[in-house]
């Protein structure tokens, strides 16, 4: 990699950061004290800022530099750790018991802080604003929307992100115009039927059975309700029902999740799920409710802001190091929630490093970790990528 030297300098700043953040993990809507260090970290940057939400930190960098037009890039970090243990042995392990940085989070925001430190220095060279989000709350959909509402992405001509992948090496990167990851729409469905001795199960109607029905039905959503090509998810994850083993269930309860990678394809299937679930149960006499909640778009990177990205990376790594056909995924990411307001892009950043077993480890693993020298790249992309839109433009 041809990192630059002001990228170089903070090696040792991203590395800190990063594993304090890992020892000290805190689940979406409980970053308090993440908010804190980023704050403190701001305040010793000469970094104004501001509290998006309880646990949200949105911070702005004016450019002084002389330009006809001040336009607006907008960087964003997700910093939520997950609810499982560390099961590393390594000197940062997670000292807070029941929570992990098992996805990389850790790393975003100690690479975003990084970023913000460079820019400061810099804000002599450029002219216009660069908008920082220290996002709560990614792994359960919830924090994206909190700064959408909050108007943070008005009048921003790009936003961007970048995500760690134990899936690719460290020195490469990941640019894909379109989809890279999919909607995530969580539902809920409540059956009541009508309770009855076992032994006499004509005189109840059994939510059980209309449950278990319910989920078979389901499945033909993808097996012949949609495009073999059109890659589609209806999941369920939780059954529950009755009350004792000699009674007819009154109620039944079932949890799942939709996902696809289109809003056509993404209404089409929702409705489905509900036309499916209240036909079933009133063909054997119960009822159902269906309830969903929007947790992730689909994440659509622009493939202009993505050309833009991948003339960043060409300076500092390789071109063969650069992907721009990574397969997309199912799991969703609510950044996607800023692509629906404004151009931009998230880049998958490779940092894996084959002599750490750990950092080939799956995402959302107790054993996963990354190789902080990947996110000397991601710190780049956000920095060069940022000035590059503030003098271009």
């Amino acid at each position: 990699m041809q990192l630059k030297e002001y990228v170089r300098k903070q090696r040792n700043y991203i590395k800190k950061m990063r594993r304090y953040f890992h020892e000290h993990p805190e689940v979406s809507l409980q970053e308090y004290h993440t908010c804190e260090v980023i704050e403190r970290e701001l305040d010793s940057m000469d970094i104004p800022h501001r509290r998006i939400g309880e646990t949200g930190v949105y911070a702005g960098i004016d450019g002084k530099g002389t330009q006809r037009k001040a336009s607006i890039i907008a960087l964003r970090a997700d910093m939520d750790a997950l609810a499982m243990d560390d099961l590393k042995t390594v000197s940062y392990a997670s000292k807070e018991q029941g929570k992990c940085h098992a996805c990389g989070h850790d790393g975003h925001t100690a690479t975003l802080l990084a970023a913000a430190k460079i820019l400061k220095e810099k804000e002599e060279e450029f002219h216009g604003q660069v908008r920082l989000f220290f996002q709560q709350a990614e792994e359960i959909g919830a924090g994206a929307r909190l700064f959408v509402k909050e108007g943070l992405l008005k009048g921003v001509d790009r936003v961007f992100g970048a995500h760690v992948t134990s899936q690719l090496d460290t020195g490469m990167v990941a640019l894909t115009a379109g989809a890279q990851n999919a909607s995530c729409d969580y539902f809920h469905i409540q059956v009541r039927g009508r309770g009855a001795h076992v032994s006499t199960p004509q005189e109840g109607i059994d939510a059980v059975y209309i449950a278990s029905q319910i989920v078979v039905a389901l499945q033909s959503i993808v097996a012949r309700s949609t495009n073999p090509l059109d890659t589609v998810v209806v999941g369920v994850g939780v059954l529950k029902a009755g009350t004792q083993y000699n009674i007819v269930a009154e109620h039944a309860k079932l949890e799942g999740t939709t996902r696809s990678f289109s809003k056509e394809t993404r209404e089409f299937v929702n409705e489905q799920v509900r036309k499916i679930a209240e036909q079933t149960a009133r063909l054997y006499g119960g009822t159902a409710e269906v309830e969903f909640k929007n947790y992730a778009n689909p994440l659509v990177n622009d493939r202009e802001a993505v050309l833009e990205v991948t003339k960043v990376a060409k300076e500092i790594v390789d071109e063969d190091h650069i992907i721009s056909n990574f397969e997309k995924r199912l799991g969703a990411d609510d950044f996607a929630d800023f692509l629906e307001e404004t151009k931009g892009m998230y880049a998958f950043i490779g940092t894996r490093n084959r002599n750490n077993p750990h950092t080939a480890s799956a995402h959302h693993h107790g054993l996963f970790d990354l190789d902080e020298e990947g996110l000397l790249l991601s710190c780049n992309l956000y920095v060069d990528y940022a000035l590059q839109v503030l003098t271009d433009f």
